[in-house]
């Protein structure tokens, strides 16, 4: 219940200011990891990676009394947003995984979730799906 509830009070596309005023206004600990894995049908290795963590780390901190640094947080919020962005998008989360994993054309034979590991690159990835929204091919 709790988690529907986090999962809802994160907007679609985040932008700066709803990503600071959650940073400013939340206390996080491991439930956001929880959600997040939640959130896709990727593993617990493929969200390490992301958020630049090993798996032992990554589970340690889904603890839900573990407190997360603010730039893990800033990431999850981010991974968060765009997992609920593309999921709109797709109309399901295995959706949204197979586009984030085949090779794209547009980014020069990269996959989507080669971008992950960065706020920017989530950015990135948000606005291909922006575009994609308003008709672009991508």
């Amino acid at each position: 219940m709790l988690a529907v509830q986090l999962e809802k009070s994160i907007p679609v596309g985040i932008n700066d200011s709803q990503l600071l005023q959650q940073l400013q206004e939340t206390s996080f600990n491991g439930f956001y990891l929880e959600v997040l894995k939640k959130a896709t049908p990727f593993n617990d290795e493929e969200i390490a990676h992301w958020l630049n963590i090993n798996v032992k780390t990554f589970r340690t901190y889904k603890k839900p009394n573990q407190e997360l640094n603010i730039g893990l947080r800033e990431h999850v919020l981010s991974l968060l947003s765009l997992m609920k962005h593309g999921k709109k998008l797709f109309g399901t989360s295995q959706n949204f995984k197979q586009w984030l994993m085949a090779e794209n054309f547009f980014l020069d034979g990269k996959a989507p979730v080669d971008f992950l590991q960065t706020i920017t690159g989530i950015r990135f990835i948000d606005e291909k799906l922006t575009a994609m929204e308003f008709g672009d091919n991508i």
